[in-house]
């Protein structure tokens, strides 16, 4: 039996020694990047220790395929920031707007350029919307709100504060923007002859009497009076109207005046001293004079 196991050995090329010793095996042996690998070598193995010799950015297409690279936006998002709000995730292998770029040596955090929108952060732990159509993104991750058909924004579009409580609110405009009780506040709707209902936003002012509520005065008028009021508006502006119409009319009959009185002026002048580029105008002298 020890020798037929004997000649299978050596049928299949290996060497087995006699003494005590034990069998000596020869591992295959590869030295990439300074480096020694012994052993079992499957070709993954070898392109992963291949790629590890490449700069950031600088490897070929196969270190970057499924088979060889790590892809670690699938867990924890690669530990950067991202908005499951919004719905940008951190993955740049599932086509979707990210914030890691997955690499073979690892992630790089980069806030995203979404819908046209840069955002702008460390990647990490912040990337918030910049620029215009920042609002179309999630809001600007400001403050909204809606209610009985009406909707309030806290985002700007523009300048160095990104988010503030619309008129009739109050608040910091990125949690929370509370609605204003101007009745209560008495800051608005505070004549005497007032009617003051808050609503959502904005407030409802109502005059006793035949009087009418004027918003940007915060009083109220007589009707008469802004009757009155628009009636002589209408007069003057009937006024003004006949006065350009009238303007109008004499410029256009002096133009015509002048107009006539040169034409006048050139036919008596031609009969005395024709001009050279018109034709002797026949009068009665002459013809008085021929016959």
């Amino acid at each position: 039996m020890e020798n037929r196991g004997e000649e299978e050995h050596n049928a299949a090329g290996v060497e087995v020694g006699k003494g005590s010793r034990g069998d000596v095996t020869i591992l295959p042996t590869l030295i990439v990047n300074n480096r020694q690998y012994r052993g079992k070598l499957e070709k993954s193995a070898v392109l992963k220790a291949i790629c590890a010799g490449f700069q950031e950015t600088t490897e070929p297409d196969v270190c970057l395929s499924d088979d060889i690279q790590t892809n670690e936006c699938l867990h924890n998002n690669g530990g950067c920031w991202q908005d499951k709000a919004s719905n940008i995730t951190a993955c740049k292998v599932t086509q979707k707007p990210c914030v890691v770029h997955d690499t073979f040596r690892g992630k790089v955090c980069e806030c995203p350029i979404v819908q046209g929108v840069h955002f702008k952060g460390d990647g990490y732990t912040n990337c918030e919307a910049s620029g215009p159509g920042r609002c179309r993104i999630n809001n600007g991750g400001c403050w909204q709100d809606s209610r009985d058909g009406q909707t309030f924004s806290a985002c700007l579009e523009s300048g160095e504060k990104k988010c503030q409580c619309p008129p009739g609110f109050k608040g910091d405009g990125t949690k929370s923007c509370e609605d204003i009780n101007e009745c209560k506040e008495k800051s608005a709707c505070q004549c005497p002859e007032c009617s003051c209902r808050n609503t959502w936003g904005s407030y409802n002012c109502t005059c006793s009497g035949d009087l009418l509520y004027i918003r940007d005065h915060d009083a109220c008028i007589e009707k008469r009076a802004i009757q009155a009021k628009t009636t002589w508006l209408a007069v003057w502006v009937i006024l003004i109207g006949l006065a350009i119409a009238a303007a109008g009319a004499y410029i256009v009959y002096k133009y015509r005046l002048r107009s006539y009185m040169d034409s006048e002026i050139r036919a008596i002048m031609a009969q005395y001293m024709p001009l050279d580029s018109q034709v002797e105008v026949p009068n009665h002298t002459q013809e008085e004079i021929r016959t």
